[in-house]
Formats: structure tokens, C-alpha cells, sequence
């Protein structure tokens, strides 16, 4: 269990967690840990200020900075709360365990209380130092996070365990069974050394001496509580919302919080999430004990691979005596050669040794963690945190994916001595291989009849000559740049057809495909030539037809009607891209507001492949966007806002997004009206379609659209 550690401390102090609370990114924090990190907001961002101008808000915002003007009217609209007036500019501390963690704006009132009963300053909020996420608390400061009870079991039993065998931490020689702790020293004493080390005398005549056991879990001695609601302390938990992910009390239903949401029995979700729970770890013990098994089949290796150097190197020496007079500089090469692979080998095993016990002590670590919290009995607890585990074990599972547990390396060196050649040849001596080479593959054969290009992108086929009698192990499709530049690997892998996207329009390109095993690579096919869909000459208008592109969104956004229509399962914003990526000509395409509910920031624009997918769009230098509420709109790229426009959206509403790749602007209208000026110049390279949204929001994509009348007169005007 000792690797299970890690997941019992706080990422604040570093210790175990005491009295922890669960934010809601999911994350936890001692409750003294949470007072200690709180910082305080302008007067004007409070939520009670904000409910008093009208503007809805929940009780725990996330910092909604981007619609803020923490330093003047000006219309940027962001910041972050190390910036805000009334909390100091200080530089970020790290607690133990390396996270950063900000300082409080101010230091605490001195106070009798306990943390969670202790007043808290007035707009006061906090930000999760795990994922850094921010948010205002309300009236009921940190009482209104829930407490993770499971967590709190948990450390109990592991503490619990580890105190069995609690020894002296001064003894010289063989430890002792401790007798005693001190809470302040924070050390384990046998009675020798406690009369030695630690006398019932002046200022250690203070310090409190429990015994071991109790040393490091009396705070958690007092009976577990019932778990009542954080909006209704005297009720109980009885039901699951199923689209809040989260228990709640019969009044929360009552008062018609959850009225249009799944709820279903706390028992059942419980039962549910458990049987899921464990059938992740199911599969993530498999590749545990693969992995187990691969670090033996490794450490084997290591073995072999010593024996087989040894054994080369004697018998290169002993072949190179013999031509001793003419061979000895040529041997030492020889022999510098055999240690370079060696060490090589050497290198490359241990790397993956050290790689896959790191990874797989990690695995081992949350195996046991969620053993123990599936021990639990408190169904609702539970639950709060059944969701992140279950998450976690399943990328967790992930990354224990093909290609992990295979060594990177042989043990055999596949090398051998020619000594046959006369003297005077011994300056050509050199390695030849033991083993006999099999063929490399035929050439591979292009199929005409299924190649072909729709829009910017081209679909390949190929196949190995009908008498071919080599097998192939894979193939390595290239294509030039569109102007005849050279070649470029495009896809590699067993697959004989392949879709490449984003490429030019109205552009040639060559391609060609070679086939590759063990021995090597084939000679390359012959040359085929293909041209991407023609632009209007006359308006340099490119009409285009895509979707929305699963493979490249983040896993929580939802596609339905043909990839055309998407929606997100989280609170957060998440990222979704166009399959068909721009770098020519003029290209139009909306969007249609399905669904807008509690006024969130959904933001339009384009993007690079290689876009953040799970912050609002335009937070990096890979997007360019326009995020709207219902109310105004800001333009935004590499975090800086600008131009905030009145006029919102409503459901029903219609984005319009403009990329004039000629002139090199982005444009964006709202109900075919242009929202602000032109939003950004100098847009050059490749740009896919992107949206960013949350649960709040759908929308619905409407491609092959011509450019608008106006702005296509005013381009043949300029």
C-alpha cells in the first residue's frame, strides 16, 4: 500500500489530508489547506454584487474574468485574481509535493474556531492547485464543499496499518518498538531514547506524548457523520442527479432545482458506479501484471545481453590474434564498434526499465487506492468520486496500450568475423551479419480506380503485386507540398488506404507509397498525380462540404445528426474541430444556436491542428475566436481580448465565420449582421473550422455556403 501514498496527501502542505474537502474540478484540499490559499476579489466581481445587477450566477463561479473589467472600462475584459486590486502581487510559493500554490491575499483573523466554522473574508475565492481552476465562494464559505469521507476512511486504514509496526526513529542500531509520538515533534520514541532525546523538562515539557497509534489518526477518531446536504444541512442524501453528477436531499427536488434532470436512487447509482469501477480495474490489473511480467522479460535481457558481449568480444579477440602484426589498430576499432552496440543495447533496456517501473508503480498506486475506496460503504461520498477514479483507471488502461510492453531492443548481436581475406586485404575487414537477410517487399502497385480527391483532401489505395511472395509489414505513403517541393511522410502503418485532409485547394500534388519489413523498404511506386478541387478564378471563392471531426475533439463532446451537430457532457468548455483544414481562397460557413441555456460563452473562430481542447477557444496562440454571451461579444487570440461588441445570442440564433485567406482577415456576423470590425488580419497556414462550447450549448454546423452577397462585391471592389 505504500504506493498508494501519494494519493492520500495534500497538494498544499504535502501531509495527509486532515478534515478534506472535495472541490468541484474534483480535486481535494485539506479544509485548514483551503482557508490558507484563499484570496480575496474585487467588491464589484462578488456574487452578491453580481445577483444585485441581475446577472445569474451560481453559488460557486468559476471566475468568469473574461466578461470582467478589473482595471478600467476598457473592453478586454480579463485578468487573473493575482492581478486584482485587493490582493497583493506576490510570486507563487510550492508547497511539498512541487505544486504551486498562491498565498493568501491577506493573512487570516486570529480565530477559536475550527477551519470550517471560522468566518471568511468577505468575495473571497479559491483556486484549485492541481489544475489551477478559480472560482468565488458564497455566504457559506468552505462549508458549502462537501467533505470526502472516503478519503477520510481510507487514510484511517492506512494509517492504521502502518502505525502495527511503528519503530523508534533514534535508535543508533536495531530500532525499537516505539511507545510514545510527539504531536509536535512529529517523532516516534522507544522509552530510552524519549528520556534521553525528549525530557519531561522545559520547553519540551509542553509538548503532547500519544501513543503511536493514535499519533497520526486521533484527529479522525470522532464518529463519522451522516451525510447531509451542503444547500440543506438537516436533510439527508436520498437521490442522484444524473445529469449534475452529484447526490442530493428530497428538498433539493422539492424546491425544483433538478426538476427537468434524471434523478435516480442513491442505492442503485451506488451499486452502478461500484460494478463500473471495478470492471476498469479489471482490466487495468491485466496490464499491470503484463507489465509486471515484461520488467522480468527486461531484467532477463540485461542478463543475456552481458553473456552475448562477453562471448562476441572473446571470440573477436581470438580471431584477431592470430593476425596480430597487421590487425591490431584495425582490432581496436573492431572492438570500439562491439562496445558502442553493446552500451547502446544496454541503454536502451535500462531506459524502458525505468520508464515502464515508474509507470507501472503509478498504476499500482491507484489499483490500491480505488480497492480501498471501493471498500467504502458510504454510497453518496461514493460517489463524489466515483466519476475522476473511473476516468482516471480508464486512461490509466490507456496508456498501458500496444506497443508499451514490447522491448525496444534484442539481446542478439547479429555480427560476425571474416577472417578468410589475405593480408593484404585486412584493411577492408569489417562486420558481417550472422544471419542470412530475407528479401525486402515487392514494390507496391497504386489502384487508380479508388484514388481520387474530394474537396482539399485525397484518398489513396494500394496493393502488393498479386505474385508477390514477401510479405510486408507496413507502408510509408508520402506526398509532396503542392508546388513540387520535396516529399514527406503523410501516414505509416498496415493499412492499404488512407484519407489525407487538409490540403491545398486547386493544387497538384505527387504521390507515392514503399513497402517495408524487417530487412528494409521497398523501391517507391510509380509517381501518381492528384489535383484538389478548383476555386472560382474570377472571385478566388472556394465552396467546401465537411463536418465536425470526432477524432481530433475532446472526449467529452457529443456528435449527432452525421457529425453536424455537437454538444458537451461537461460544465468546462471543450474543443471540437472541422474535418477539412484552409490554407487558400475564401470559404464560408454557420452555425445554428440548437440549445442556450444559463447564458454561457460559446466561441466561433479556426484553429491549428494542434489547438488546447479543453480551455475556451482563443486562450492559446493556436486559435483565433469570438466568444459571445447573450448580451456582447469579445475577439480573442493567445488569451488577449479585444473589441467587445453589444449584441448577443439567443436560441435560434446564426454565427456566420468569414476566412478570407487572400486578404488574410477572419470576419465573424451574428443573424447575417457583421459583429464588429474585421476580427483579425494576417491570418496565414493552415486553419480548420473550431467551436468551443459546454452542456449549455448545441450547435449545429451548415457548410458549402457561398460567401456572402455584400462581401463578395466588396472584394471585387478592393
Amino acid at each position: 500500500m505504500e504506493e498508494m501514498e501519494e494519493e492520500l496527501k495534500c497538494p498544499v502542505c504535502g501531509s495527509f489530508y486532515r478534515e478534506p474537502i472535495i472541490l468541484p474540478c474534483s480535486h481535494n484540499l485539506c479544509q485548514a489547506c483551503a482557508r490558507n490559499i484563499l484570496v480575496q476579489t474585487p467588491e464589484s466581481e462578488s456574487p452578491q454584487s453580481r445577483r444585485a445587477s441581475g446577472s445569474g450566477v451560481s453559488d460557486y463561479d468559476y471566475l468568469d474574468l473574461d466578461k470582467m473589467s478589473l482595471y478600467s472600462e476598457a473592453d478586454s475584459g480579463y485578468g487573473s485574481y493575482g492581478g486584482f486590486a485587493s490582493a497583493p502581487t506576490t510570486p507563487c510559493q510550492k508547497s511539498p509535493n512541487g505544486v504551486r500554490v498562491f498565498p493568501p491575499a491577506m493573512p487570516p483573523p486570529p480565530t477559536h474556531l475550527s477551519p470550517a466554522l471560522a468566518p471568511v473574508p468577505r468575495n473571497s475565492c479559491i483556486t484549485c492547485p492541481q489544475c489551477h481552476r478559480s472560482l468565488i465562494l458564497d455566504d457559506r464559505g468552505l462549508r458549502g464543499f462537501p467533505k470526502n469521507r472516503v478519503l477520510e476512511g481510507v487514510i484511517d486504514r492506512y494509517q492504521q496499518s502502518k502505525a502495527a509496526a511503528l519503530k523508534c526513529q533514534l535508535c543508533e542500531k536495531v530500532p525499537k518498538e516505539a511507545t510514545v509520538m510527539c504531536e509536535q515533534c512529529d517523532v516516534f520514541y522507544c522509552d530510552p531514547c524519549r528520556l534521553r532525546c525528549h525530557p519531561p523538562r522545559g520547553p519540551l515539557a509542553k509538548h503532547r506524548l500519544v501513543p503511536p497509534a493514535q499519533g497520526r489518526v486521533s484527529r479522525r477518531l470522532s464518529p463519522r457523520k451522516v451525510s447531509t446536504c451542503t444547500d440543506h444541512e438537516l436533510e439527508n442524501h436520498s437521490m442522484y442527479c444524473v445529469q449534475c453528477k452529484m447526490p442530493v436531499c428530497y428538498q433539493c427536488l422539492e424546491e425544483g432545482k433538478h426538476s427537468s434532470h434524471e434523478v435516480k436512487a442513491l442505492g442503485a447509482m451506488w451499486k452502478l458506479h461500484k460494478s463500473q469501477l471495478s470492471q476498469a480495474l479489471n482490466g487495468l490489473s491485466d496490464r499491470a501484471k503484463e507489465a509486471k511480467e515484461f520488467l522480468v522479460q527486461l531484467r532477463n535481457m540485461v542478463q543475456q545481453i552481458q553473456e552475448n558481449s562477453v562471448e562476441f568480444e572473446a571470440c573477436l579477440v581470438a580471431q584477431c590474434d592470430a593476425l596480430i602484426d597487421a590487425l591490431n589498430r584495425r582490432k581496436a576499432q573492431l572492438l570500439a564498434r562491439v562496445n558502442k552496440e553493446h552500451e547502446h543495447k544496454l541503454k536502451v533496456v535500462r531506459d524502458q526499465i525505468s520508464h515502464c517501473t515508474v509507470k507501472l508503480r503509478q498504476t499500482t498506486g491507484l489499483m490500491e487506492y480505488c480497492l480501498e475506496v471501493i471498500k467504502e460503504n458510504d454510497p453518496s461520498g461514493f460517489l463524489q468520486i466515483s466519476d475522476a477514479l473511473i476516468r482516471r483507471v480508464h486512461l490509466t488502461e490507456d496508456q498501458w496500450g500496444k506497443g508499451t510492453l514490447t522491448p525496444r531492443m534484442t539481446t542478439d548481436f547479429d555480427l560476425s568475423l571474416d577472417n578468410s581475406p589475405l593480408l593484404q586485404s585486412i584493411h577492408q575487414l569489417d562486420f558481417v551479419q550472422v544471419k542470412a537477410s530475407s528479401p525486402v517487399p515487392a514494390t507496391p502497385i497504386l489502384q487508380l480506380e479508388e484514388c481520387c480527391t474530394h474537396n482539399n483532401s485525397a484518398t489513396l489505395s494500394w496493393k502488393q503485386p498479386p505474385l508477390s511472395t514477401v510479405p510486408a509489414e507496413g507502408y510509408i505513403l508520402e506526398l509532396d507540398d503542392g508546388n513540387g517541393g520535396q516529399f514527406r511522410e503523410v501516414y505509416v502503418g498496415k493499412e492499404t488506404m488512407c484519407t489525407v485532409d487538409g490540403l491545398h485547394f486547386n493544387s497538384t500534388y505527387n504521390a507515392r507509397v514503399k513497402a517495408f519489413n524487417k530487412t528494409g523498404v521497398s523501391p517507391y511506386s510509380k509517381t501518381l498525380v492528384l489535383q484538389t478541387s478548383e476555386v472560382d478564378i474570377k472571385k478566388l471563392l472556394a465552396v467546401a462540404w465537411f463536418a465536425f471531426d470526432p477524432g481530433s475533439a475532446h472526449s467529452d463532446i457529443i456528435f449527432s445528426n452525421d457529425n453536424l451537430t455537437v454538444t458537451c457532457s461537461s460544465y468546462d468548455d471543450r474543443v471540437v474541430l472541422g474535418k477539412t483544414g484552409f490554407s487558400k481562397g475564401v470559404h464560408y460557413w454557420e452555425l445554428t444556436i440548437d440549445r442556450y441555456d444559463n447564458h454561457p460563452d460559446p466561441a466561433f473562430g479556426v484553429a491549428r491542428m494542434d489547438v488546447m481542447k479543453d480551455v475556451m477557444l482563443g486562450k492559446d496562440d493556436k486559435a483565433w475566436a469570438m466568444y459571445v454571451d447573450n448580451n456582447r461579444s469579445w475577439f480573442m487570440h493567445n488569451n488577449s481580448h479585444t473589441n467587445r461588441t453589444e449584441g448577443g445570442i439567443t436560441k435560434g440564433a446564426t454565427i456566420g465565420v468569414l476566412l478570407d485567406l487572400n486578404r488574410k482577415t477572419l470576419t465573424f456576423f451574428i443573424n447575417d449582421e457583421q459583429q464588429g470590425p474585421i476580427a483579425f488580419e494576417n491570418v496565414e497556414g493552415l486553419f480548420f473550422p473550431a467551436v468551443s462550447l459546454n452542456r449549455n450549448v448545441q450547435v449545429t454546423l451548415h457548410t458549402g455556403l457561398p460567401v456572402p452577397d455584400f462581401y463578395s462585391s466588396r472584394a471585387s471592389i478592393a
